[in-house]
């Protein structure tokens, strides 16, 4: 079993990371401006997604398998990559439109706000280096079993990420009221974009 002082230190350090403004959490703003609570909370189940896979690789020492087979680790870089600059041309190019309170969402929004969350967070460079580098430091992986990580590690993983985004959720829910102008969703949406398309050439950079 993992001691009160790991506990601790694996929360206090996931809970930072994802309250460091990233890709995530941005885009995840920027979706709960434009399609309410709903999608909002359906985008940070994907993002979740994405940390248990990456937090359940780190556990199982699949990260060997990603360090051995390095030119199939750089080809999903580089699929990562790419996705997050059409990410960053969405954003870029969203056209400003009114904010409609309680508008219905269609199943098919509520489907690619999921699967971003999920493609944004595999593709994140932040991510994966508190998975694969900072969590090792953290808690003794060796002595991870299969019981504890189903019933510690992917619980806190939850309960911290759906904290830290209900946060930047409700937030944005709250901003919706002041972004009736074209100006203030235009900046919003654009700055997405940059820190969408940063997060892209810095994983490019680290596979050259």
């Amino acid at each position: 079993m993992l001691g009160t002082a790991q506990i601790l230190s694996y929360i206090t350090a996931l809970g930072l990371a994802a309250a460091i403004p990233g890709p995530g959490m941005t885009a995840l703003v920027a979706r709960s401006v434009s399609g309410g609570a709903i999608t909002g909370f359906i985008m940070l189940f994907g993002l979740i997604l994405g940390d248990l896979i990456y937090l359940s690789i780190a556990v199982f020492g699949l990260a060997v398998i990603a360090h051995t087979y390095a030119s199939l680790f750089t080809l999903i870089n580089w699929a990562a990559s790419l996705y997050l600059c059409w990410l960053a041309w969405q954003f870029w190019t969203y056209q400003p439109q009114a904010v409609e309170i309680g508008q219905k969402v269609t199943k098919q929004e509520l489907a690619s706000a999921w699967l971003s969350g999920l493609t944004i967070t595999l593709g994140n460079p932040k991510t994966i280096a508190f998975y694969l580098a900072i969590l090792p430091l953290i808690i003794t992986l060796d002595n991870v079993s299969l019981q504890i990580w189903g019933m510690m590690l992917v619980p806190l993983t939850i309960f911290v990420l759906l904290s830290i985004g209900a946060i930047f959720i409700l937030a944005a829910l709250r901003i919706r009221h002041f972004l009736t102008s074209a100006e203030a969703q235009r900046i919003l949406f654009r700055s997405a974009g940059m820190i969408m398309l940063l997060a892209a050439v810095g994983m490019v950079v680290k596979t050259l």
